[in-house]
C-alpha cells in the first residue's frame, strides 16, 4: 500500500473512474452518430437552396456520344442513357424531392393540428366522428392512400404534395387530439376558466403551446416518409414530369439499364436512402429527449 505524501489527495476509486470513462465514450459516440446525419442534411439543404455550389454541370444537358459513361473524372457519378451527368441530376433532384416532402409535411402538420384541436375540444359526438375518421384513414398504408388521391386528382407536383399531406394528416391529428384531452383537463386551464379568460385565449395561450411538443418529433420522421412517398409516386410517373431531375423519376428511367449502367440507379437510390436514414436518426434522438431519456 502506497503512503500519501503531504498535500497529495487520494485517487478516485477504480469503480468510480470506470463509469465516468464509459459515459464519456458513449457521449462521444452519440455525438458522432448525430453529427454525421446533421452534416448530410446540411449538404442536402445546400443542394436544395443553391445546387450550383455543388456542381457546375447542367442536369438537362444531353450528350448522346457519352451516354452510359461509367463514373470517372469527366462524370463522377457517370452519365445516364441520354448522356446527362448523374451527379448534377442527383444534386438538382434534391430540390424536387425534398421540396415536395417539406411542403407535404407542412400541410399535413397544419391540417392535423387544426383537426386534432377540433376533435379534442368539440362535443363528444363530433369528437367521436372525427376520431373514427382518423382511425379508418390510419388503417391504410400512406403510399396507397396517396396513390388513391393522385388517381383522383391527377398527376403533377401540386397534386402529389396534396396527396401525401392527406395520407399523413391522421398521424398528426390523432396525437394532437390525445394531447388536447390531457391539457384541457389540467389545472392551469381550469384556473384560466375560473378567471374568466375567453375560450379562444385559452386555446391560443395554454392549449396550443402545450400540445405541439411531439409534433417536432413526428414531423422530422414524417418528412422522411414524405420523401419516400414523393419518390414512389414519381417512380410511377405521377410526380414532376421529364426531363425534370427527381430521384424517383431517375430510378424509373434507370430501371431499363441496370445490367449495363448500375450507376444510373445507384446514386439516386442512395440519395433517397441516406435522406430518410438521417431524418429518422435525428427524429429518434428528438424523441428520446422529449421523453426525458438519456441519449
Amino acid at each position: 500500500m502506497r503512503v500519501l505524501t503531504p498535500g497529495e489527495s487520494s485517487p478516485a476509486p477504480t469503480s468510480l473512474r470506470r463509469p465516468a470513462r464509459r459515459h464519456l465514450v458513449l457521449s462521444a459516440s452519440t455525438d458522432l452518430r448525430l453529427l454525421v446525419p446533421m452534416a448530410l442534411l446540411v449538404l442536402l439543404a445546400a443542394a436544395v437552396a443553391a445546387p450550383g455550389l455543388l456542381t457546375n454541370a447542367d442536369p438537362l444537358a444531353a450528350d448522346p456520344l457519352n451516354a452510359l459513361a461509367p463514373p470517372g473524372g469527366a462524370h463522377w457519378f457517370g452519365s445516364d442513357h441520354l448522356g446527362r451527368d448523374v451527379l448534377a441530376r442527383v444534386v438538382y433532384g434534391a430540390r424536387h424531392s425534398i421540396s415536395i416532402g417539406v411542403a407535404a409535411t407542412a400541410l399535413a402538420v397544419t391540417a392535423g393540428v387544426l383537426l386534432g384541436l377540433a376533435a379534442g375540444l368539440s362535443p363528444k359526438w363530433l369528437d367521436e366522428a372525427l376520431a373514427r375518421s382518423f382511425d379508418v384513414l390510419s388503417t391504410l398504408p400512406e403510399l396507397l392512400l396517396a396513390l388513391l388521391v393522385v388517381a383522383i386528382t391527377g398527376p403533377g407536383t401540386g397534386n402529389v404534395i396534396f396527396a401525401i399531406a392527406v395520407a399523413q394528416i391522421p398521424n398528426y391529428a390523432r396525437v394532437i387530439r390525445a394531447q388536447t384531452f390531457v391539457v384541457r383537463h389540467s389545472g392551469y386551464v381550469e384556473q384560466a376558466l375560473t378567471f374568466g379568460r375567453s375560450r379562444l385565449a385559452i386555446i391560443a395561450g395554454h392549449v396550443l403551446p402545450n400540445v405541439l411538443g411531439p409534433i417536432s418529433v413526428l414531423a422530422t420522421i414524417g418528412l422522411g416518409q414524405a420523401v419516400i412517398a414523393s419518390s414512389g409516386l414519381s417512380f410511377l410517373g405521377m410526380g414532376p414530369q421529364p426531363p425534370a431531375a427527381e430521384w424517383g423519376a431517375m430510378l424509373s428511367e434507370a430501371r431499363n439499364y441496370l445490367r449495363v449502367a448500375w450507376w444510373e440507379a445507384l446514386f439516386p437510390g442512395l440519395a433517397i436512402t441516406l435522406t430518410v436514414v438521417c431524418l429518422t436518426v435525428i427524429g429518434r434522438r428528438l424523441q428520446r429527449r422529449f421523453e426525458g431519456r438519456t441519449p
